[in-house]
C-alpha cells in the first residue's frame, strides 16, 4: 500500500470530537493527505421513530436536537480549524451514521473514530458503530481512546499477527506507519491450525522486504484472554499504536465480535489500528 493520500475522520458533537481531529490532521501532514471531517450522527428520526408521530412540538424538539448536535459539532471542527489544523475540510454525511460514515469510508484511505466514552451519557452515534461501519464498509480504521491520544502515533508499533484474511488486511493497510515507525514488535500464538515456528520467520520476512524495523515474538499457546494481553503487552513495549484484525460476523442484524476484539475496543489504552 502507498501512503495515506485521503484521510476521513468523525466528527460530531462530543468533546473527544477535538481530539480526533487533532490525530487525523498530525497524520495528514505526515503523509501530506487530504483530511476530511465527516459528520454523521444518529438523526432523532431514527432513535425516537415514534417522535413525529406525537404532535407539532414534539416533532420541532427533534429537529431543533438534531440542529444542536450539528451545530456544536460544527463549532468544534471550527475551532480546530482556527487553531492549527488548517487541512481540515468538513463534509456532511446525512442518514443512519454506520451506514452514511461507511459508504463514506470506502473512498479513503484510513478512517479515523474515537472509542465511546462510558462516562458520557448521550451519544451522536449507536454503540456499536465502530464495530459495524468498519465490518460493513472494509475500510481500515484508527480508533481514538476516549482517554486521548499520545503525543506521537506510530513510533512504536506492536503488531497482532495471525494467518487470517482480517491480520493480513490490518497490516497492509498500516504498512506506511509500519514502515515509519522506529520500532514494530510482532506478537503471535500457536493456535490450534497454527504453529508459530511457520508463520514467526514468514511474517518477519514479509516485513523485512518493506524496510521494517520489526522483532518477532512467540508466545505460546494462544488463550481466551488474547485482548487483555495485547494490551498488557503494549504497555510493557511503551507501544503507542497497535494494530491488529477486527473480527467479527452478523447474526440477527447483530454484529457478533471475536473475544480479542471486543476486549481491545472495551478496554484499550492507546490508538489500535483494525480492518476487517
Amino acid at each position: 500500500m502507498s501512503d495515506y493520500k485521503s484521510i476521513l475522520v468523525h466528527a460530531d458533537s462530543q468533546a473527544a470530537c477535538g481530539i480526533r481531529l487533532q490525530v487525523a490532521h498530525r497524520l495528514a501532514e505526515q503523509f501530506d493527505a487530504a483530511v476530511t471531517a465527516g459528520y454523521a450522527a444518529s438523526p432523532s428520526a431514527f432513535e425516537y421513530p415514534a417522535g413525529f408521530s406525537a404532535g407539532a412540538d414534539v416533532a420541532a424538539m427533534m429537529v431543533q436536537l438534531d440542529s444542536d448536535r450539528r451545530a456544536r459539532a460544527r463549532s468544534l471542527f471550527e475551532h480546530a480549524q482556527a487553531n492549527g489544523l488548517p487541512r481540515l475540510a468538513w463534509q456532511d454525511l446525512p442518514g443512519e451514521p454506520v451506514h452514511a460514515f461507511g459508504h463514506a469510508a470506502m473512498y479513503a484511505d484510513l478512517a479515523v473514530v474515537g472509542q465511546p466514552d462510558p462516562r458520557t451519557k448521550g451519544t451522536d452515534v449507536p454503540a456499536d458503530f465502530i464495530e459495524s461501519m468498519a465490518i460493513l464498509s472494509g475500510a481500515p480504521v484508527l480508533i481514538v481512546p476516549y482517554i486521548g491520544a499520545p503525543a506521537t502515533i506510530g513510533r512504536h508499533v506492536l503488531l497482532a499477527w495471525k494467518e487470517s484474511r482480517e491480520s493480513a488486511h490490518a497490516l497492509a493497510a498500516a504498512l506506511p506507519l509500519l514502515q515509519a515507525a522506529d520500532r514494530v514488535d510482532v506478537v503471535l500464538w500457536d493456535a490450534i491450525d497454527a504453529s508459530v515456528a511457520e508463520e514467526a520467520p514468514r511474517i518477519e520476512a514479509r516485513l523485512r522486504r518493506h524496510d521494517v524495523p520489526v522483532t518477532v515474538h512467540r508466545c505460546g499457546k494462544e488463550s481466551r484472554d488474547v485482548g487483555e494481553q495485547l494490551l498488557s503487552m503494549a504497555a510493557e513495549f511503551n507501544a503507542d499504536l497497535l494494530v491488529m484484525g477486527c473480527y467479527g460476523h452478523s447474526r440477527a442484524r447483530e454484529w457478533v465480535l471475536g473475544g480479542a476484539t471486543r476486549s481491545v475496543l472495551r478496554s484499550m489504552t492507546l490508538p489500535v489500528l483494525m480492518a476487517h
